[in-house]
């Protein structure tokens, strides 16, 4: 069953590298990353995982867990940390799920039979405080991820709930931001600031970055 943006993610219980984890207990009130790579010991997921460890206190500043899967087995998992680590330059340091009977994988519909075989595509979630799914991905096999642009899609959403804001096309933190079409351009100066509301078109309103 696909898993659509608002609906709640579904729970589970599993083992991972640092023990067995109940999902939602586990994030409690953060936000997470859950996301899947094909198989242990594969070229891109080995830069994928590296890459994500070298990130984790980028990831923690935005009050966001990172957890990864695969439908192997922890000693699998702990096999390969070291090359993970050799690899990104930073050893593994969040949990991988083991998930040899596929069973998050399903839950998740992360297995994509036109992929050719029963390992996991390149699926990601990201899952705010409320176990509300808020982002869904889904990478080819061949192709890694960019997860500055996965931060960047966290760092948008926590401001966009902050605050009634949209961002535009290739927003990076700090830059300027839509007004939100429900808000008039009078409420948004009173909001905002007179001196700080661009109206370029009378639905495109530019406004400083309020975080």
């Amino acid at each position: 069953m696909s898993i659509h943006l608002g609906d709640e993610a579904p729970n589970f219980t599993a083992d991972t590298t640092e023990g067995e984890i109940d999902f939602h207990e586990w994030k409690k009130d953060s936000w997470a990353m859950l996301f899947s790579h094909p198989a242990d010991f594969t070229p891109v997921c080995t830069t994928e995982l590296g890459r994500t460890a070298q990130m984790k206190d980028d990831f923690a500043k935005r009050n966001t867990k990172v957890l990864a899967l695969s439908v192997d087995d922890v000693a699998s998992h702990n096999g390969w940390a070291p090359d993970i680590g050799e690899v990104g330059g930073t050893d593994l340091n969040f949990p991988i799920i083991a998930d040899p009977d596929k069973k998050v994988a399903e839950l998740y519909d992360m297995i994509h039979p036109g992929e050719g075989d029963t390992s996991t595509v390149r699926s990601v979630f990201i899952i705010d405080p409320a176990n509300k799914v808020r982002l869904t991905l889904t990478y080819p096999k061949s192709v890694g991820r960019n997860f500055d642009e996965l931060l960047r899609v966290v760092g948008a959403l926590q401001l966009t709930d902050s605050a009634p804001v949209a961002t535009p096309a290739d927003w990076t933190q700090g830059e300027k931001v839509i007004v939100s079409p429900g808000m008039s351009t009078e409420d948004a100066k009173e909001r905002f600031g007179a001196d700080k509301v661009e109206e370029v078109k009378p639905y495109l309103r530019w406004t400083d970055d309020p975080s």
